[in-house]
């Protein structure tokens, strides 16, 4: 298997050191296959998923178990509370601190997640967003409350149709973003995400995790249940006085909170739980495709995977 790595890595001194990232949809088996890579090239893992990031929601995060992490030491997982604010500029900051320090000792670094906007802060670099403005923000976040998500989805669509197709459409908080900065700035904010990438002084091999449609969807539902049994219920019970706060937006608890709030049957939020995973999968599929960098595999081939990626190692080091 020929890999390949990202291009703009090879013009500094890398000094040896790589890092082997791992992208796919939610349930495709990532954190599988980052532990086995992880375990064989003797490397700690940092994710770049940015929901795991928080603590008290291990379970509906789908974070690694204690068992994965003490077969390898993780970095990124469970060390920032729901209260506090954080966006993809911090991530891209300590995240490369924190592989500063790790490469010192490691010649490889495995990086694991799904979330693309994480991943592409931690690769390539945040690009420049112009200033917004704050009664504008305030406006939009009050016709959310007033008028609800789809609305302001509608208008998204026309004034940014590239990033309307990928954004996470259950996300207020994203859906907001884009659509401030847009009419902000009078241009699309899908513009501000195609700028210069930042150089690394590290290699970059991507690897992405390919997968038959129907498998991961049955994955999906599977993981949900299992999410069930596990205790996602309880798990939500206990963050829903914070179900406001930008941490918890996410697939999974808010349609226990509706279950909560008298909205809907547990046995409809379940569905729908599922029902959207699946849709975020798809929406992470179609974010990961448009990266030619990614080298597409079968989670399965480990041998070849590890293979392709020595070949890559060897290769820089001449």
């Amino acid at each position: 298997m020929t890999l390949k790595v990202m291009t703009n890595t090879t013009m500094m001194d890398h000094n040896g050191k790589t890092l082997i990232v791992v992208v796919g949809a939610t349930g495709s088996g990532k954190t599988d296959l980052s532990i086995n890579l992880a375990k064989h090239y003797n490397a700690p893992i940092i994710s770049t998923d940015s929901r795991q990031i928080y603590s008290g929601m291990p379970i509906g995060t789908a974070q690694p178990t204690q068992e994965q992490l003490n077969q390898v030491k993780h970095y990124m997982i469970a060390n920032h509370s729901i209260h506090e604010h954080y966006t993809c500029g911090l991530y891209e900051k300590d995240a490369l601190a924190i592989l500063e320090d790790l490469f010192k000792d490691n010649t490889t670094v495995v990086a694991v997640g799904g979330s693309g906007l994480y991943i592409d802060a931690l690769c390539n670099g945040i690009d420049f967003m112009p200033e917004t403005d704050f009664a504008l923000r305030k406006r939009l976040t009050e016709e959310l409350a007033s008028e609800g998500l789809e609305p302001l989805l509608e208008r998204l669509k026309v004034l940014d149709p590239i990033h309307y197709e990928i954004v996470e459409k259950a996300n207020p908080q994203r859906i907001l973003r884009a659509l401030e900065v847009s009419m902000s700035s009078g241009r699309p904010y899908s513009s501000y995400l195609a700028g210069k990438k930042s150089q690394r002084p590290f290699n970059i091999i991507k690897i992405g995790i390919d997968m038959d449609r129907k498998v991961m969807y049955d994955r999906i539902n599977l993981r949900v249940d299992l999410m069930l049994l596990e205790g996602l219920e309880s798990e939500a019970r206990g963050l829903y006085p914070h179900k406001e706060l930008n941490s918890l937006q996410t697939v999974g608890y808010r349609e226990l909170f509706d279950h909560f709030d008298g909205n809907c049957t547990l046995e409809d939020s379940i569905s729908l739980i599922k029902r959207n995973s699946r849709r975020y999968a798809k929406r992470q599929i179609t974010w990961f495709k448009r990266d030619i960098d990614i080298n597409w595999v079968d989670p399965s081939n480990i041998i070849n995977i590890i293979q392709g990626i020595d070949c890559q190692i060897h290769k820089q080091k001449q």
